[in-house]
C-alpha cells in the first residue's frame, strides 16, 4: 500500500473540484491532490457543444446510475447520469448557465446557511465568469468561465417564442442572470470560442501547470480515513493497487450529490440504521447524510412546425457530418451551440413569490439523448416545475465502494409538485397559442390535445417526465438536525473534513445547477483559505410588487426591491 502526503485532498474533479483545485493551488504553499475516477475529457464528443447527448449516455464518461422504482411515477426507474471524467458533470451536461433566482439564495439563508444569501453569493458568481457582453453590477468580465448565447438566436423560432411569452402577458428580460430572472429572453451557455467550457477547461487546465497540484485519474476512492473524529486522508484504488493519501490540513469531498453522501456513508458517517444495514461500522452518526435529495423533472412539449426552419432537417447523417467538419475546422456553426438559445422563467400561480417554472426552447422535436427524432419539422419546449417539495435519499448498500448506492427521489410525492406540472401543461398551451407563434405552430404532438383534465395530465406526466439531471441537497448545509455541513462547509462533528458541491445546497434553486455549484466552490475556497469574503452586493432585484394577487406582471408597473 502506497502512501503520499498533501495539505489538501479533493475527491472529484467535477464542477466544484476543479474550481477548488485551481483556487487552493493559487497559494504555492498548498500541496493539493485531486482524485478523479474517470479519465481524460479530450474527446470531440465532450468538447463539441452540439454532441452533448453522447457523453451523458456513455459509461466511459458518466456514472450511469438508475433510481429505484419511483412510486409516484408508475414505478419507473429513472436515469441519473453523473460525470465520471475530468470536469465531472460540467463535461457531460447541457452547458446551460442559470444562476437561479436571488430569492433561492435568501431561502438558503433562512434554512440556516448563514452567509449564503444573494447579497453574499452574487460577487462569487461574478468572480467566476466572463460574460460575452461585458461586466456590470451582476455580470463578471474577468473570470475563468466563458458564458455566451451560442449562435445569438439566428433561428427565428427562438425570438418567436420570446414574443409569444410577451403576447401572453409576461415580461421580456434582457438578462435572467441579472436584475430580473422573471420573463422570456435569450439563454446563456458555458461555451467559449465554440468549445464546451467545462470547469476542466476553465479552471483545471491552468492549474495543472502548477507544481503544487497533483491530479490522479482512474482513482476510485474507497473511504475517508478517520482517527477518532478527525479526517486524516483517503484510501483509493488505481490500476488494481490500493493507495492511501494523507491530508495535513483537510479532505474535501466534491464527488457530487450521489457520490459525496455515498463516500461519507462508506466511511462510517451517516444515519445509523442505513450504515448498520449495509454492514458498515458507525464512526460518526449524522442522520442527514444522503437525505433531503432533490431534483428537477421536465417533459417535452412538442409541436409540428409549419415552416422548414427547425433543426429536424439537420439530423440526417450528411448534415451531421457537415456540422461536425465545420466545427473541427472553424469551431462555429451549429456544432458550437447546445441549441437552447431562448428560455423563460415564470410563476405558476398568484401567490408564488418568484419563478418556479422554467422553459428551455429547442427549435427541433427530439429527445434530450438525441434519439427518436420527430419525422418532419417541429419544435419543443422543455418545461418543468423547479421548486419541488418532494424529497428522496441516497443510501449505501454495502461496504463495497464499487456497488452503487440506492437512489430514490420520490418524484411527485407531494401534491404541490403535481399541481405544478398541471400548470406547466396549461400555461404552455396558452403561450404557444399566442399570435407570435401563428406562422410556425402546427399540431400539438405531445402531450396531445386530448390531454386536458387533471387526471389526464397527471397520467401523462407520470409517464413522460424525465430527470433534468439536477440531483442536489443530499448533504445539506445548515444547523438543523438534518444538516450535514455547517455554513463553513465543514462536516458537523468531524474535524478537517468538508463537502463542497451541489449536495450541500439546502434547497434546489430555480434553474440548472452548474452555475451555482461553481459559485459554491468559489466561495468555499475563500472559506477554506481563511480569506475575507468578497464585499456583499447591493444590486437590486426585480420582484413583481403584486405577486400575491397575480400570476404574471404583464406590462404593469415594475418594481425593484
Amino acid at each position: 500500500m502506497k502512501e503520499n502526503q498533501y495539505d489538501y485532498i479533493i475527491v472529484g474533479a467535477g464542477s466544484a473540484g476543479c474550481v477548488l483545485a485551481n483556487r487552493l493551488t493559487e497559494d504555492s504553499e498548498n500541496r493539493v491532490l485531486l482524485l478523479e475516477t474517470g479519465g481524460s475529457d479530450k474527446s470531440i464528443f465532450i468538447q463539441m457543444p452540439t454532441a452533448l447527448s453522447i457523453p451523458m449516455n456513455t459509461k466511459k464518461y458518466a456514472w450511469q446510475f438508475e433510481t429505484e422504482p419511483e412510486p409516484y411515477l408508475d414505478n419507473r426507474r429513472m436515469h441519473c447520469p453523473r460525470g465520471k471524467v475530468l470536469g465531472g458533470s460540467s463535461s457531460i451536461n447541457g452547458m446551460v448557465y442559470v444562476r437561479g433566482h436571488a430569492r433561492d439564495f435568501d431561502e438558503w439563508q433562512s434554512e440556516g446557511a448563514d452567509g449564503w444569501n444573494y447579497r453574499n453569493v452574487l460577487p462569487y458568481f461574478k468572480k467566476a465568469e466572463t460574460w460575452a457582453f461585458g461586466g456590470d453590477a451582476y455580470r463578471g468580465n474577468s473570470g475563468p468561465l466563458g458564458v455566451n448565447n451560442g449562435n445569438n438566436m439566428r433561428n427565428p423560432l427562438y425570438t418567436a417564442f420570446i414574443r409569444a411569452g410577451v403576447d401572453a402577458g409576461y415580461l421580456e428580460t434582457d438578462d435572467y442572470n441579472g436584475a430580473r430572472q422573471e420573463g422570456f429572453g435569450a439563454m446563456h451557455m458555458t461555451v467559449k470560442n465554440g468549445r464546451r467550457w467545462s470547469t476542466a477547461n476553465a479552471y483545471l487546465r491552468p492549474a495543472m501547470a502548477r507544481p503544487n497540484l497533483t491530479v490522479v485519474t482512474h482513482a476510485l476512492v474507497h473511504k475517508v480515513l478517520l482517527e477518532g473524529k478527525t479526517a486524516t486522508g483517503v484510501r483509493y484504488e488505481q490500476g488494481g493497487q490500493v493507495h492511501e493519501a494523507k491530508a495535513a490540513k483537510e479532505v474535501i469531498l466534491s464527488a457530487g450529490s450521489i457520490g459525496s453522501p455515498h463516500l461519507l456513508q462508506l466511511s462510517g458517517i451517516g444515519k445509523r440504521e442505513v450504515l448498520e444495514q449495509a454492514g458498515i461500522e458507525v464512526k460518526h452518526e449524522l442522520p442527514g447524510v444522503g437525505e433531503n435529495l432533490q431534483d428537477h423533472l421536465e417533459f417535452y412539449f412538442q409541436f409540428r412546425c409549419q415552416k422548414p426552419v427547425s433543426l429536424n432537417g439537420k439530423l440526417d447523417w450528411w448534415n451531421k457530418l457537415k456540422i461536425g467538419v465545420r466545427w473541427i475546422l472553424r469551431k462555429d456553426g451549429l456544432g458550437a451551440t447546445n441549441h437552447f438559445e431562448s428560455c423563460g422563467f415564470i410563476r405558476s400561480k398568484a401567490g408564488v413569490e418568484w419563478p418556479d417554472l422554467q422553459y428551455h426552447f429547442l427549435p427541433a422535436a427530439m429527445r434530450y439523448d438525441g434519439r427518436e427524432a420527430f419525422d418532419g419539422d417541429g419544435f419543443q419546449l422543455h418545461i418543468g416545475h423547479n421548486k419541488p417539495k418532494s424529497r428522496g435519499f441516497v443510501h449505501v448498500q454495502s461496504a463495497d465502494p464499487k456497488q452503487a448506492p440506492r437512489i430514490r427521489f420520490n418524484y411527485l410525492e407531494h401534491e404541490a409538485d403535481r399541481e405544478g406540472f398541471r400548470d406547466c401543461v396549461r400555461l404552455t398551451r396558452e403561450i404557444i397559442n399566442q399570435p407570435a407563434m401563428d406562422e410556425y405552430r402546427g399540431a400539438e404532438i405531445q402531450p396531445g390535445v386530448d390531454v386536458q383534465s387533471d387526471e389526464q395530465i397527471d397520467a401523462f406526466v407520470r409517464q413522460a417526465v424525465e430527470s433534468a439531471y439536477h440531483p442536489s441537497c443530499s448533504c445539506k448545509m445548515g444547523t438543523d438536525a438534518l444538516a450535514v455541513v455547517d455554513p463553513e462547509t465543514r462536516v458537523r462533528g468531524i474535524q478537517n473534513l468538508r463537502v463542497v458541491d451541489s449536495s450541500i445546497f439546502p434547497t434546489i434553486p430555480n434553474g440548472n445547477l452548474n452555475a451555482p455549484t461553481i459559485m459554491v466552490a468559489e466561495r468555499a475556497a475563500d472559506l477554506i483559505r481563511g480569506r475575507e469574503p468578497l464585499q456583499p452586493s447591493d444590486a437590486p432585484v426585480f420582484m413583481d410588487d403584486q405577486w400575491q394577487a397575480r400570476q404574471r406582471p404583464g406590462q404593469a408597473k415594475r418594481s425593484l426591491a
